[in-house]
């Protein structure tokens, strides 16, 4: 029995086992902590009074499921969510020992896990219902709006507010349509999912074309600072299309001045040996050194402009799904300065 209380209190879960007659024979460390008992004492006592478990409406997880009742068939409890004496939400399962079927129970071993794991992902899960309809909202009302003034309205308006209303119909609906695609980059990334087609691509295209587009749709400055000896990357030409786009438009966001993209060459680095690095400055506030690791989290979002809160995830996500690597520091004049490393060669993670 020692070496067994000695692994089970050396596991993350708690653990409480009882024999055939529901009499509890082993109680781990884990488990006595979030029974709030003491594990030594509770051994011979029914595991129904050592379990004290109860949901929200006051009822008890052993007259519940009945271990040792049932089917003879039956060999286990499905996880279950129940709150232990304090409060707390627990995961719980249990596994129903035979000697062999259709025998009487011999044991029932009852697996506790702390709920705080699923609390975490249910919260992620409503910030992320609650960002898609608070982004979503807005461009649909736009969209709905326009649209409703051209249908009841469209022989009274002149060539000019209806080309200025479709135009403005177009822009709300790629704003949803990038939102759209942002969600099923997330979902992609979380799942280890995401698919890339990577070739031999010229950085200098590619970020040029972004910087271009940029520049057509602001008044702010944005310089663009390329070496001459840079090798092709090889990357999926999308996905880098979409990293850098996302960088750019967040310096122009959350930034001032103007937005500084550079390309230079990279030898040897430890991280994918040969490359390029691009880095993007702003001349804003900069992001503060303690909130740097959050950056890369859902729904971060560094000043009151808007935004999803989903763009730093995925650049972070598709970077590393390259094999490449992305860090964020000052700017030299001020602001915030993402450096990010595209490997010459194919280094996608397994």
């Amino acid at each position: 029995m020692t070496d067994a209380q000695s692994l089970a209190d050396s596991l993350a879960d708690g653990v409480v086992a009882a024999d055939a007659d529901g009499r509890v024979t082993l109680v781990s460390s884990v488990a006595a902590q979030m029974l709030s008992i003491e594990a030594e004492e509770c051994v011979g006592k029914p595991l129904e009074d050592v379990l004290a478990l109860q949901d929200q409406e006051g009822n008890h997880w052993f007259s519940t499921n009945r271990p040792y009742e049932g089917l003879p068939t039956r060999t286990a409890v499905p996880e279950q969510s129940w709150l232990v004496p304090d409060g707390t939400e627990v995961l719980v399962v249990a596994r129903i020992h035979r000697p062999a079927l259709h025998h009487p129970v011999s044991s029932v071993v009852v697996s506790i896990r702390s709920g705080r794991g699923r609390a975490r992902l249910d919260r992620e899960r409503s910030d992320l219902v609650a960002t898609v309809a608070h982004e979503l909202r807005s461009p649909l009302t736009g969209v709905k709006g326009f649209v409703q003034a051209l249908l009841n309205r469209w022989d009274r308006l002149s060539d000019d507010q209806k080309k200025l209303m479709l135009t403005t119909v177009s822009v709300d609906s790629d704003r949803l349509s990038r939102l759209i695609a942002e969600l099923l980059d997330v979902a992609r990334i979380d799942t280890g999912r995401l698919q890339l087609y990577p070739r031999p691509s010229d950085a200098r295209v590619l970020v040029g074309r972004v910087v271009d587009s940029a520049r057509a749709t602001t008044s702010r400055t944005i310089e663009l600072v390329t070496a001459d000896d840079l090798d092709d990357i090889r990357v999926d030409p999308d996905k880098f299309t979409q990293v850098i786009t996302n960088l750019v438009e967040n310096g122009l966001r959350h930034g001032d001045g103007t937005v500084t993209v550079r390309l230079e060459p990279v030898h040897g680095t430890p991280d994918f040996g040969d490359g390029v690095q691009v880095t993007v400055d702003d001349q804003g506030r900069g992001i503060p050194v303690e909130l740097r690791r959050r950056v890369f989290t859902k729904f971060w979002r560094g000043g009151e402009r808007g935004g999803s809160g989903l763009g730093m995830y995925i650049v972070h996500g598709l970077v590393r799904a390259h094999g490449g690597t992305v860090t964020i520091d000052d700017a030299p004049g001020g602001g915030a300065r993402v450096v990010l490393g595209w490997p010459c060669e194919d280094r996608r993670h397994d």
